[in-house]
């Protein structure tokens, strides 16, 4: 079998495993690199799958499987213009592929990000200012015109101000959705998602036709300060879901600049208070841009030896002195929120629903993991 042939073969099986909804990311991962891609995935039987998979996951793909036509279905998500990337794709973002929690697949519509440009992701909040809308106008658009990709959520206002000011000025701008990639959220930025499909492009981790939910957006927040290499805030509350990309951000080793504001605007708390944190200071476009710019550079000489880091997300299965039931509660844990009865179905040992709470409440005390909305929880990084 030639080799582009054998790619192609991969997608396919790609298509039918990253649509499979009852999975996460880490989970994903191991079953691909136990297997070895997508399709010995798809070969494997049940007792494989259990490697990773608990009971309950393994039925449920058997299931899954049984009425999924792979070609077909392949076939289906090219003809609406979407395609998919593992991890282990040579197109797949050579960026996002160096974060420790990169996302195993990434379904795309429009053109893939250029490796050898910029690229700055523009975030704020959605109920925003006037200033923080011209702001947010007037950044985008110059940067998009200099040929620097502009990565936002294409949420209504800073987001997507920023990104529709790029593509107006004729640059390049990648929307990450918290829904699958067929889906416009929100519907009212409907222009602004066919804008990118043409001249940009639109990204999801999550299956076709995934609704937009909230605990959806904090793995849609690491991905657009995975695909970026500098993070500017515009305008962002004191507690506000832009500070969680921030977080993210920082964890991954990106720049973060802010958009200062008056000490009395509510909408400048967030942004003010990264300033004292030691956060850049956007004073202008154009010495952003050459700050922008020399970073990139130098990200261009030492990413040769950036690449060839392991990724070491998987290789964090366990920390020394955490008892038992904590240690298996956080081995089930990964980037997509779940809640206490998702993690049970993982686990080997049937622990009861409350004392899993009892163990997630413990490991979000010990700073090992992060409650990101109510009933829901995330991995917290642990920096080494």
């Amino acid at each position: 079998m030639k080799q582009e042939e054998w790619r192609e073969r991969e997608r396919i099986y790609a298509c039918w495993l990253c649509n499979f909804p009852d999975i996460g990311n880490k989970q994903l991962h191991r079953l691909s690199q136990l297997c070895g891609g997508p399709e010995a995935v798809y070969l494997a039987d049940k007792g494989k799958w259990g490697e990773v998979l608990s009971p309950k996951q393994v039925e449920s793909l058997a299931r899954y499987t049984a009425v999924w036509k792979p070609e077909a279905e392949y076939r289906k998500m090219k003809e609406e213009g979407i395609e998919v990337l593992t991890v282990g794709d040579e197109r797949y973002p050579e960026r996002l592929r160096r974060i420790p929690d990169a996302p195993y697949g990434l379904f795309v519509r429009g053109k893939l990000p250029q490796p050898d440009a910029p690229a700055v992701a523009v975030i704020g909040s959605r109920e925003c200012s006037e200033y923080g809308r011209y702001v947010a106008k007037v950044l985008g658009g110059f940067l998009g015109q200099r040929g620097v990709t502009v990565i936002s959520g294409m949420a209504r206002g800073i987001d997507g101000i920023g990104q529709e000011a790029a593509l107006e000025a004729g640059g390049y701008s990648v929307g990450v959705l918290g829904s699958g990639a067929d889906i416009c959220y929100p519907a009212q930025n409907r222009g602004l998602y066919e804008k990118l499909i043409k001249s940009g492009a639109v990204l999801s981790s999550y299956p076709l036709g995934t609704p937009a939910r909230p605990q959806n957006f904090p793995p849609r927040n690491r991905i657009v300060s995975g695909l970026a290499d500098a993070v500017v805030v515009v305008e962002a509350r004191a507690k506000s879901g832009t500070l969680i990309t921030v977080d993210m951000a920082l964890e991954q080793g990106r720049e973060v600049y802010v958009v200062p504001g008056r000490v009395t605007d509510r909408l400048s708390d967030g942004c003010n208070r990264l300033v004292k944190q030691g956060a850049g200071v956007v004073l202008g476009p154009e010495s952003f841009f050459e700050e922008i710019r020399q970073l990139w550079e130098t990200g261009k000489k030492t990413s040769p030896k950036a690449a060839e880091q392991p990724n070491t997300f998987l290789e964090q299965t366990q920390i020394p002195g955490l008892p038992k039931e904590q240690a298996e509660v956080w081995g089930a844990l990964d980037f997509e929120p779940k809640s206490p009865e998702e993690i049970r179905g993982q686990l080997s040992d049937k622990y009861p629903e409350k004392q899993i709470v009892t163990c997630l409440m413990q490991l979000c005390m010990e700073n090992l993991a992060v409650q990101v909305s109510p009933g829901r929880f995330i991995l917290r990084k642990i920096t080494t």
